[in-house]
């Protein structure tokens, strides 16, 4: 009996490739697939779940006791906020959120000189 699939070459044999293993993004908040804060975004693009299933989670967990609210807004001042398009000056709930980030982590905003 033949094997008809040609195996790979070893890593270790002459002309290999070695790529590294494909990483996982940061957890950020995302700044294109956003309703409110880009929660939702920067969860589905971390751990590959729909966006639309993280939203429907989270009205659940509200629905079912109201800790949707609470968890969702935590993770929208505990994320750090993805990098910001050059086109876009963010809002001013934006900058409170990132103030109350910059607060609870210990970083210090960048003063203006």
């Amino acid at each position: 009996m033949t094997n008809s699939v040609p195996l790979p070459p070893p890593a270790d044999a002459p002309g290999a490739e070695q790529q590294p293993p494909p990483g996982r993004p940061e957890l950020r908040r995302s700044t294109t697939d956003r309703m409110a804060g880009g929660v939702c975004g920067g969860l589905a693009d971390y751990s590959g779940i729909d966006t639309v299933l993280w939203r429907v989670g989270f009205v659940g967990l509200t629905v079912a006791g109201g800790a949707g609210v609470l968890v969702y807004l935590l993770l929208w001042v505990l994320m750090p906020a993805g990098p910001a398009r050059s086109d876009e000056t963010p809002s001013p709930l934006e900058r409170l959120v990132q103030r109350l980030h910059d607060a609870l982590t210990g970083r210090r905003a960048a003063s203006p000189r």
